[in-house]
Formats: C-alpha cells, sequence, structure tokens
C-alpha cells in the first residue's frame, strides 16, 4: 500500500514573482510555466512564454526586448545560480551568467548587469561574453534589493540598515546609515536622484538625496511594526507609496528638489518640515489574500529556500502617471488592483479602488 501524502497538487498555475519596468507602463510575470508580459493599464496580458518549467524571477530591461530570467518554484527550467540574459525578439538566450550560490535578484540597465547574492552585488557588463566589473560585499540581502541606472547603483551596505550608493561613472562608494534595523525596501525615483529606504520594522521610510546622501525627508506609515512590501515613487518624485502585510497602501507626499510644486503638496505638510511624524495624506486596502507557501520540491534540513518556494509576493506598486497606481500580487490568487487619486468631500485628496481582476485568468 502506498501511504505517502500527497505533496501537492499541480492543477493550478501560480504567480512566483511579479516585477515592474523602469516607467511602470507593464509588468512581468514568472510562472510555474513561463513568463507573462501584461499592459499596466488594462492587466491585460501582452506576451506570454511557455517555457514548460518556472521562473523564479523575471525583470524588465525598461521596454527593451531583454529580460533576466532565474529559475524557481517546483521544477525550475534555470539553475537557481545562473541568470540568463533572453532576447525576446529573438527568442532565445543572449547571455549567461553564473553564480557559486542562489540569485536574489538582477537589475539590467543598457551597459550593464547587477547581480545580487545573499551577501553580495556583482556587476557585469552588458556584452557577450559578460565582463565581470565589480564586486560589492552586503549585510545578508534576502530581498535581493538593488537599484541601478545609468548613473548609479545602490543596494545594502555591508552594516545592516545602511545603504551603498556607487557612483558609476567614477565608481566611488558613499555610505548612507539609513536606518538601525536591516533593510527591508529600497527604490529609486525615475531620474535616479532620490532614494527612499525602510527598515524591517516598517514604521519609518526616509527619503534620501542620491547624489549628497543628504536626508531629504522622514515619513511614518505606523506606529506597529510592519513588513513593507513595496515603494515607489509616483513619475515627478513628489510622492511616495508603500504597501506592507497589513494590507494598506499609502501615499505620502515627499520633498523634491528636482521638481516643481507638487500638486498635492498642502496635504502632507501638516505638520510642516521635512522630519516632522507626518504621516501618509491618504490610504485604502488592498487585497493580500492568504495563501500557503507556494509549491517546491522537498528539501533537506537547512537548505537554502530559492525563489518561487516561500509565501507569494504581494502589493507591488507601480504608477501609470501622478495619480493612477497598480497594486499587482502573486501566487495562485493572483490580483491586479487599480487606484486613482481623487478629489473627496472637504477638498481632501482621498486614494479609490477602481478595478480589479485575477490576472491570470485574462
Amino acid at each position: 500500500m502506498n501511504t505517502r501524502p500527497v505533496i501537492e497538487s499541480p492543477s493550478e498555475h501560480a504567480a512566483l514573482s511579479v516585477t515592474f519596468n523602469d516607467d511602470s507602463s507593464r509588468f512581468v510575470v514568472g510562472l510555474d510555466s513561463g513568463f507573462c508580459i501584461f499592459v499596466s493599464q488594462s492587466g491585460q496580458i501582452q506576451t506570454a512564454r511557455d517555457f514548460n518549467a518556472g521562473l523564479g524571477l523575471v525583470q524588465m530591461m525598461g521596454n527593451a526586448n531583454y529580460l533576466a530570467l532565474v529559475g524557481g518554484g517546483r521544477s525550475p527550467k534555470f539553475p537557481q545560480n545562473k541568470v540568463i540574459v533572453w532576447d525576446d525578439s529573438k527568442n532565445k538566450t543572449a547571455l549567461e551568467i553564473a553564480t557559486l550560490t542562489s540569485v536574489r535578484g538582477v537589475q539590467l540597465s543598457q551597459t550593464r548587469i547587477a547581480v545580487v547574492l545573499q551577501n553580495s552585488v556583482r556587476v557585469y557588463a552588458f556584452k557577450k561574453p559578460p565582463q565581470s566589473l565589480a564586486r560589492y560585499e552586503t549585510a545578508d540581502n534576502p530581498f535581493g534589493l538593488c537599484c541601478l541606472t545609468e548613473k548609479y547603483l545602490v543596494f545594502p551596505g555591508r552594516t545592516p540598515g545602511h545603504v551603498q550608493v556607487v557612483h558609476l561613472d567614477t565608481d566611488s562608494v558613499s555610505i548612507i546609515p539609513a536606518h538601525t534595523n536591516s533593510l527591508r525596501a529600497l527604490t529609486l525615483d525615475r531620474v535616479g536622484e532620490q532614494i527612499a529606504t525602510a527598515s524591517d520594522r516598517g514604521t519609518i521610510i526616509r527619503v534620501w538625496s542620491t547624489g549628497t546622501c543628504a536626508k531629504l525627508a522622514e515619513r511614518r506609515r505606523g506606529t506597529e511594526t510592519a513588513a513593507i512590501y513595496s515603494l515607489r515613487f509616483s513619475p515627478s518624485g513628489n510622492l511616495l507609496a508603500c504597501t506592507s502585510d497589513k494590507g494598506s497602501l499609502h501615499v505620502f507626499e515627499v520633498p523634491n528638489v528636482n521638481s516643481t510644486k507638487n500638486k498635492w503638496q498642502w496635504l502632507g505638510g501638516i505638520p510642516f518640515g521635512p522630519f516632522s511624524d507626518v504621516y501618509s495624506f491618504t490610504s485604502t486596502q488592498f487585497e493580500t489574500g492568504d495563501e500557503p507557501l507556494l509549491p517546491s520540491n522537498p528539501r533537506r534540513l537547512g537548505d537554502d529556500p530559492g525563489l518561487g518556494t516561500s509565501k507569494p509576493i504581494k502589493g507591488v506598486v507601480g504608477w501609470i502617471d501622478e495619480e493612477t497606481l497598480i497594486v499587482v500580487g502573486a501566487g495562485v490568487d493572483a490580483r491586479w488592483e487599480k487606484f486613482v487619486l481623487v478629489a473627496g468631500e472637504e477638498d481632501q485628496t482621498v486614494i479609490k479602488r477602481v478595478g480589479w481582476k485575477k490576472y491570470l485568468g485574462n
């Protein structure tokens, strides 16, 4: 008699990862069977690629035809210590980068590839074969935090809570002592001149100048500890959205030395000042779902969990324009939600959900 328990049912597809491109016009989903690219505005599928195996991480290079792929899930397409740069216009592999340990994240620019490992960031020239340019040691970075532009490379420092800023034109490195606890979230604005950070406490969000490393603002998400899922600047850099495991979506006004006056600026200025205890000027709930761990192969005790084998990511934020946000989650219950900033009662601005769908079924 076969008394072995059923491990899992393969009948339902699951989204293993979700990431937006640079301008949030599209988002790409790594699946247990390949990947799909969706139009952010509508949540409609644009491109689908069936690999008949799992991708635990997919990262787009802007609106170009290159994507970074890392295997993951129950049956990984590629080893999880290898980055595949995929040329989707030719439907074939363009570059491969192998590492000694599991890949935690990847960022692409037109000239560089940043590969994020648990305790380091490796930088390669975007050419065939890839040329190793630099290696930077970091504190533990299980979430693969890293941002890359043509001008800056930003990632956790060697000390937990610190941020390293690499000026790519000079290779000089600046250190920002952003938090006393380990980093949980990190993002750049679209022009790369502002950094937003949050620690694993999740109560305070800080905004920094990339060029000078000066603190520009400090905003309070709440008083209770929370896991920050996503941070994202609006296109102008005047607004900052934040999601957390509380199921809340917050929008903050932040000072921006590179922009004209913010349309919503007066909403976040009570009390006034960049370092006052300022909360978000509006917030709402998004759907987090209640899902188990994603399907995975049985592992030996102490094995390093691979991409797409832990609880699915939720609350990934992208701005369509200055007044429209998209929030996307992974998992079996993979949801796309659309929110807009609108005028409410007594001249207050509020955020409202105007649409949602389970995008894997469209």
